[in-house]
């Protein structure tokens, strides 16, 4: 099973926001050292819970901490930027770690619609013609696919060009977004602990009508999940209370943080019988190292996955790290 980290840059205990941000470089080196094969980041806005809206930023800091991990985006939210833009940093960051860049692009707005406002998105219906012309840019940038001259953009560079340019997935959460990433002949990858849903059907529809092209030859589909493992299976399931406490928090519509591993087991024991708790507690994967892997693996298996990307949580830095390090370590 290949194994990679996904962090959101998550604000645990007393920690502000900055600090967040400058632990997810420390998860990273981590995950370098531990042998994970990615380490992507997210973009997510006006959400007081996670630090960093500015995945490429990250991205930029931490290849020059690192040496071998593939650095990306999971994902850069398309419809909040300018194509062109998005195809000038992801370049850029190609230059700096040449290789080693990936770039995931979302759909969504990463943000509730008022805040998506603010940052001038034009909404997920411009999500394919956005992505054509960013394709059409990395591909004339790294001397790959020229554009045409009969193209209205066929003067229009995304600098810096050069030999190579990141590899490109689309984040998924349904069989039709899926099928709009194979279509594109590029890697997908299904947000499981968004969809809430296994992503077997998603992977399935996305092989079936996978079509080559000069980003791909062959189809690639790997699946994100949140888990957390501690040292044994007791430890593994209290350490990922924050986690599930902010989740029934979010789903019922009051967003709050949590602090502390009582504060959120009191918050949890609130909620003990209800349908929605039972319904987080059921797609939680938290205990001891090796059962979590274990699931891992079947889970890998069941949806055909290509790699599975472990969202690196837990209710601090060193919880995080920890957990990382159970889950691929035999």
């Amino acid at each position: 099973m290949q194994l990679s980290a996904l962090d959101l840059s998550p604000v645990t205990g007393e920690a502000t926001q900055a600090e967040a941000v400058r632990q997810t470089i420390e998860v990273a080196k981590a995950a370098e050292r531990l042998g994970y094969h990615r380490f992507w980041l997210a973009e997510h806005h006006n959400i007081q819970s996670l630090g960093s809206p500015n995945p490429e930023i990250l991205i930029a800091a931490i290849s020059q901490v690192t040496s071998r991990i593939r650095l990306g985006s999971g994902g850069v939210m398309l419809v909040n930027y300018s194509p062109l833009k998005v195809a000038e940093t992801f370049m850029e960051l190609e230059a700096l770690a040449p290789g080693r860049i990936d770039l995931g692009l979302g759909r969504a707005l990463g943000a509730d619609a008022r805040t998506g406002g603010a940052l001038r998105s034009v909404g997920s219906d411009a999500f394919p013609q956005y992505f054509q012309l960013l394709a059409a840019w990395l591909l004339d940038a790294s001397g790959k696919v020229p554009i045409p001259e009969n193209h209205p953009i066929h003067d229009i560079k995304a600098n810096p060009s050069g030999p190579s340019h990141p590899d490109v997935f689309v984040l998924c959460t349904s069989e039709e977004s899926a099928s709009f990433a194979a279509i594109m002949g590029v890697g997908m990858v299904f947000a499981e602990f968004i969809a809430r849903t296994e992503a077997g059907p998603a992977i399935a529809a996305y092989r079936r009508s996978f079509v080559p092209s000069a980003f791909r030859q062959t189809p690639w589909a790997g699946t994100a999940v949140v888990a957390y493992a501690g040292e044994t299976a007791e430890a593994g399931w209290r350490g990922d209370a924050p986690r599930r406490a902010g989740t029934v928090s979010m789903l019922s519509g009051r967003r709050r943080r949590f602090t502390d591993i009582e504060g959120a087991e009191a918050f949890l024991a609130e909620w003990k019988g209800t349908p929605l708790l039972a319904e987080v507690e059921g797609r939680s994967l938290a205990g001891d190292g090796a059962f979590v892997r274990s699931r891992l693996e079947a889970k890998a298996q069941a949806a055909d996955a290509d790699e599975v990307f472990v969202m690196a949580t837990g209710p601090s830095l060193e919880a995080r790290i920890a957990s990382l390090e159970l889950i691929k370590t035999p």
